[in-house]
């Protein structure tokens, strides 16, 4: 997925790394592109990405342990001066009706303010989190333009994407 994701990556882009295991992975692929500013709430990204690759922006807010990401209204101080091309979101869970799903509520907000500043949002997520509903609401579909999935995810599934005009990419 994240190998998917990286060909979305152009030189002289600025692009958002959200938290979670697939976008870390993604994090891991940037390490020598020189030509990307990366912005990112994921301390795991940022220590990556550290010394070396691309410009390197963290946004500040509150500490989220168990995510190790920083969150909450505090983010929005800088995010809201931010113009992002790309947004590479995780989820904890994708509904069709409840579009993405995350189990703390100040993680919630700072996704959804991302996904608001972002000319491009991608998800990556693989199959088993299709169909999950977790806490909090995350974003809605219609900020989305891309999910990058594995090969997986229900076709049921797909097609109702495909009707909310998403672009799928199947790794």
């Amino acid at each position: 997925i994240a190998e998917a994701a990286l060909k979305f990556v152009a030189d002289g882009d600025t692009i958002y790394l959200d938290g979670g295991s697939t976008v870390l992975e993604l994090a891991r692929l940037l390490r020598d592109r020189s030509n990307v500013t990366v912005v990112t709430n994921s301390l795991r990204a940022a220590t990556e990405l550290a010394g070396r690759g691309p410009r390197l922006i963290v946004i500040g807010g509150e500490f989220r342990r168990l995510s190790q990401t920083v969150v909450g209204p505090l983010t929005r101080h800088v995010l809201e001066g931010l113009h992002l091309d790309k947004a590479f979101m995780g989820t904890i869970g994708l509904s069709l009706r409840e579009g993405l799903t995350t189990t703390d509520p100040s993680e919630a907000y700072t996704k959804e303010l991302v996904m608001s500043q972002a000319r491009q949002v991608l998800v990556l997520a693989d199959s088993s989190k299709a169909g999950k509903v977790s806490f909090a609401r995350a974003g809605n579909w219609d900020k989305v333009h891309v999910l990058i999935t594995d090969r997986n995810v229900d076709k049921d599934f797909v097609r109702e994407l495909i009707k909310k005009k998403i672009k799928l990419v199947r790794a």
